[in-house]
């Protein structure tokens, strides 16, 4: 069975909107587990726009399962990383004018940055994954910098409307895997992934983890966050 991580970014977005206190999203990771998460992922941004250093701190103390850290390659939360020890860490590319996180890293461009923190945070025993687009050259280069895992961007493939590019994009998520697989990476997936299109993905032979946030924090609004996990579970069951 696939793992599930619930990415509680926006839970934080819905209390920054405020600067309030609530809700609080490291109860929304306990409520998560109890529905059936296999992980919790957050980012935590440089202009910290949504999760905050004390929610990190905390869910390292309550999250009894995996802790995945998404991050840029900045010297400041490399620091908290080490210092919080996630049980992995996804190194992401950040822009501060960004929505959320577009495209994957460009590992090919950014390979000294992206090389030294893979090497820092794996020397402090955390597993490293890179966000990445489905590209052979960026996959190669990832096993050449020493990462275990990639986690490769789903963005196209759930944008897509037209059979066509359907069909052409989780193409390309599946040839992605084959290499990554074949090169002895651990494959996961993320980013747009919702109720109905995560179907077709967990098919995708190899795929080892799905990282989703947006559309189980917005069922969660409705039905709560413990039914939201469950129906994500269910929908990652059905064939």
């Amino acid at each position: 069975m696939i793992r599930l991580g619930v990415n509680i970014d926006h839970v934080a977005t819905v209390r920054q909107a405020r600067q309030a206190q609530e809700p609080d999203p490291v109860a929304a990771a306990v409520l998560a587990v109890l529905g059936g998460a296999d992980g919790i992922t957050v980012h935590l941004r440089e202009d910290r726009r949504h999760i905050q250093d004390r929610d990190v701190r905390f869910l390292r103390q309550v999250v009894t399962c995996r802790l995945n850290l998404e991050m840029a390659c900045a010297e400041e939360i490399l620091k908290i990383a080490y210092e919080i020890k996630p049980d992995e860490a996804t190194l992401v590319p950040e822009k501060r004018q960004e929505l959320t996180t577009e495209g994957g890293l460009d590992v090919v461009a950014n390979e000294p940055a992206v090389a030294a923190a893979v090497k820092r945070l794996t020397a402090a025993g955390i597993e490293v994954s890179i966000f990445l687009d489905p590209d052979p050259r960026q996959i190669a280069l990832v096993k050449k910098i020493g990462a275990k895992a990639i986690e490769i961007q789903t963005a196209r493939y759930s944008e897509a409307r037209a059979p066509a590019d359907h069909l052409r994009e989780l193409a390309s998520l599946t040839e992605a895997t084959e290499f990554a697989r074949g090169l002895g990476l651990h494959v996961h997936m993320g980013h747009g992934l919702n109720y109905t299109n995560v179907r077709p993905i967990v098919r995708i032979a190899g795929v080892e983890e799905l990282n989703i946030g947006h559309s189980i924090v917005a069922r969660s609004v409705l039905v709560g966050m413990e039914r939201a996990v469950r129906d994500m579970k269910e929908a990652m069951r059905a064939e």
